[in-house]
C-alpha cells in the first residue's frame, strides 16, 4: 500500500509565489512592448556622434590621469628606493619584503628589460613628485563641458594697455543666446609668480560679465608656479636674447597647459589672444565651417592669418600636438612649432617644397575672410610693438555658409574654373555659372527626405552685384504619401506637371520661403531658370533649414 506524499509547505509557498509573479511579469513585459520608442531621425546622428565623440575625449582624458599617476608613482618609488639603497641599509631592507616586492612587480620596475612609455614627466622632469603641477592654482568656473567649441584666451600683465576686457566682450556680444550654450570662453591668465594679479583679473570680469561667469560660458583659471621650469637654465638659441628666449619658451608651456585642460571640455578647440575683436555670428560660421569639412582630412582650420589667432583644433587631435610643443617647447617658438608639426604629417623628404607646401594646404584650411582683428599694439613681449592687421577682416563676405542637410546635387549648367555647385552647398565657396538659359535647373535631392523649415537662394554678392538670377523660382516634391496634396494646394503653392510645387520666386537674386509645420517632410528642391539671364550667376548662399523636432509630452 503506497503512502501519499505530503507536499512540503515551502514547496507550496513557492508554488503560489510562481503562480503570481509570472502573470505579472508577463503583462509589464508587454506593457513595455507598446511604449514608443523616441524616434531617432537621421539629422540627430550627427550631434549623437559628437556627443560620442566627446564622451571619448573625456575617457581617454581619465586613462591618460591614471597612466599619470602610474607614471609618477613609479618615479617617486624608484627615487625612494635609490635613496634607501645609498643611505640605510637596515631601511633599505624594509623594501625587500614581502610589500616592497609586491609594488615593485606591479610597477614593472624590478625588471631591467621592461619597457616604459614616454609620459609628461619625459619631457618636463621637473614636475615628478609635485602633483599639483599638473592642476590650475586658480580655477573660477562652473565646470561646464560637453559643448560645440571652447575657446582659450591666454593672457598675461601687460607693461600698457591690456585689452582682455575689450576682447571677451567682443565675443559675448558676437553670439547669440543659443549660441552661448554651446561655447565656453576660458581666460588663462598665466602669471604662476603673481597670485594677486590673477586675483585681481578674475575679479575684474566678475564685475562685467557676472552673468557669463554664473551660466558657465566664462571661466578663469591660472597654472601653477611647479609646472614651469627653472628658465635661468634655458639655452639661448637663434640669437635670441636671453629674454626672448625666456618669453617664447614660457609661451610654449602656457598653450600647452591651456590646451590640456580644455581638450575634453568640447570637441573643437580654437586659440585666440587677448587683443582681438570678432565679427558678429564668428561662432555658428566656425562651427558650420568645421563640420562641412571631412573629419579625417584636417588638422588645422584657420580664421585668422595672424599669429596664434582664431586656430581651431579637434579636441581628439589635441594630445598629439601637445605632446609635440613638449618635445621642443626649449627649441623653438610655437608658430615654427605647428607649421613643423603638419610638415612632420605630411610632407615628403623625397618630394621638392612646392609638394609639402601643397600637402600642408590640405592639412591646414584658412576660411575667408577673416573671422578675427587683431587691435593691439603692444605685445606681450616687453618692447616689442606689433601693429599686425587683417587685410581682410572689414570685407564683405562674398559667400555664407550653412549647415545643410546631405543630399546629392545635380544642375545642367556648367561651373566657371572651381567655383562649383557642391562649394556652395557646403559653404565653402561660391557657386559660379554662365550666363543661364531658360528651363536650366539646379536639382537638391534630400537623402533622407527632412522636415524643412526654410529654403533660400542668394545670388550674387558684393564683388559681382550684377550676378544674379533675375527670373527664376523655387520648386519642392515631398516625400511620397508624407504630404496631402490638399495641403501644399492650401498653402498656395502651384503644381505643376512633373509633380513639383512652386513655392518662391526670385526677387532682386533672392529666394526664400518658410514652411508651416504641416508641411510633411521634403525630398527635392529645385531652381529652375524662367527665362535667359543677361549677366552670368553667382550663388553665393543657400540655406536648407531643417525643423527642429520637438520631443512629445507624455
Amino acid at each position: 500500500m503506497r503512502i501519499p506524499m505530503r507536499a512540503k509547505p515551502k514547496n507550496v509557498l513557492f508554488l503560489i509565489l510562481c503562480v503570481c509573479i509570472i502573470p505579472v511579469f508577463w503583462i509589464s513585459l508587454v506593457t513595455k512592448q507598446n511604449v514608443p520608442f523616441p524616434r531617432t531621425d537621421p539629422s540627430g546622428l550627427e550631434d549623437i556622434q559628437d556627443r560620442l565623440q566627446l564622451a571619448e575625449h573625456v575617457n581617454k582624458r581619465r586613462e591618460a590621469d591614471l597612466k599619470t599617476l602610474r607614471s609618477n608613482f613609479l618615479q617617486i618609488l624608484k627615487g625612494v628606493i635609490h635613496a634607501t639603497n645609498q643611505t640605510n641599509k637596515s631601511i633599505a631592507g624594509m623594501f625587500q619584503s614581502d610589500l616592497a616586492l609586491q609594488l615593485s612587480n606591479m610597477s614593472n620596475i624590478s625588471s631591467e628589460n621592461s619597457l616604459q612609455l614616454p609620459s609628461l614627466f619625459t619631457y618636463l622632469p621637473h614636475i615628478i613628485g609635485k602633483p599639483q603641477s599638473l592642476r590650475p592654482s586658480f580655477q573660477l568656473s562652473q565646470n561646464r563641458f560637453g559643448v560645440s567649441i571652447v575657446i582659450g584666451i591666454p593672457t598675461i600683465r601687460r607693461d600698457k594697455s591690456s585689452y582682455l576686457q575689450q576682447t571677451v566682450k567682443s565675443l559675448v556680444q558676437g553670439m547669440s543666446a543659443e549660441e552661448r550654450k554651446e561655447c565656453l570662453i576660458i581666460v588663462f591668465v598665466a602669471e604662476p609668480n603673481d597670485p594677486q594679479y590673477v586675483k585681481d583679473v578674475a575679479e575684474s570680469l566678475k564685475k562685467q560679465f557676472p552673468e557669463e561667469l554664473q551660466s558657465g560660458l566664462l571661466e578663469v583659471i591660472a597654472p601653477p608656479a611647479e609646472f614651469y621650469p627653472d628658465f635661468n637654465n634655458i639655452k639661448q638659441t637663434y640669437g635670441d636674447t636671453k629674454e626672448r628666449v625666456r618669453w617664447r619658451t614660457k609661451q610654449n608651456l602656457d598653450f600647452s597647459f591651456l590646451m590640456m585642460y580644455a581638450r575634453s571640455k568640447a570637441i573643437y578647440y580654437v586659440q585666440l589672444e587677448d587683443d582681438v575683436i570678432s565679427k558678429p555670428g564668428y561662432f555658428t560660421i566656425m562651427k558650420t565651417f568645421a563640420e562641412q569639412q571631412s573629419s579625417t582630412t584636417w588638422i588645422l582650420l584657420e580664421f585668422s592669418t595672424l599669429g596664434f589667432i582664431g586656430k581651431m583644433f579637434k579636441s581628439k587631435d589635441l594630445p598629439v600636438v601637445v605632446e609635440f610643443f613638449l618635445m621642443f617647447y626649449q627649441d623653438k617658438p610655437i608658430d615654427w612649432l605647428l607649421d613643423y608639426f603638419l610638415a612632420v604629417k605630411v610632407c615628403n623628404p623625397e618630394k621638392d617644397h612646392k609638394h609639402c607646401s601643397r600637402m600642408k594646404g590640405e592639412m591646414r584650411r584658412r576660411y575667408k575672410p577673416s573671422l578675427f582683428q587683431h587691435v593691439g599694439t603692444h605685445s606681450s613681449l616687453k618692447g616689442k610693438v606689433q601693429k599686425l592687421k587683417e587685410k581682410d577682416f572689414g570685407k564683405l563676405m562674398l559667400h555664407r555658409a550653412h549647415a545643410n542637410p546631405r543630399a546629392e546635387l545635380s544642375t545642367n549648367l556648367k561651373a566657371y574654373q572651381k567655383f562649383t555647385l557642391r562649394k556652395a552647398y557646403i559653404g565653402e565657396d561660391v557657386f559660379w555659372a554662365p550666363t543661364p538659359a531658360k528651363g536650366d535647373f539646379i536639382q537638391i535631392k534630400l537623402q533622407p527626405p527632412v522636415n524643412v523649415e526654410e529654403i533660400l537662394f542668394r545670388t550674387g554678392n558684393p564683388d559681382h552685384k550684377a550676378d544674379i538670377l533675375l527670373n527664376g523660382s523655387v520648386l519642392i516634391k515631398p516625400e511620397e504619401s508624407t504630404t496631402p496634396s490638399d495641403v501644399l494646394l492650401q498653402a498656395g503653392f502651384t503644381v505643376t506637371g512633373t509633380g513639383f510645387y512652386m513655392v518662391a520666386t526670385f526677387t532682386d537674386g533672392l529666394a526664400q520661403i518658410k514652411f508651416s509645420e504641416d508641411i510633411g517632410k521634403i525630398q527635392y528642391i529645385k531652381v529652375l531658370v524662367e527665362a535667359n539671364n543677361e549677366n552670368w550667376m553667382i550663388v553665393s548662399e543657400i540655406h536648407i533649414k531643417e525643423r527642429k523636432s520637438v520631443p512629445s509630452q507624455r
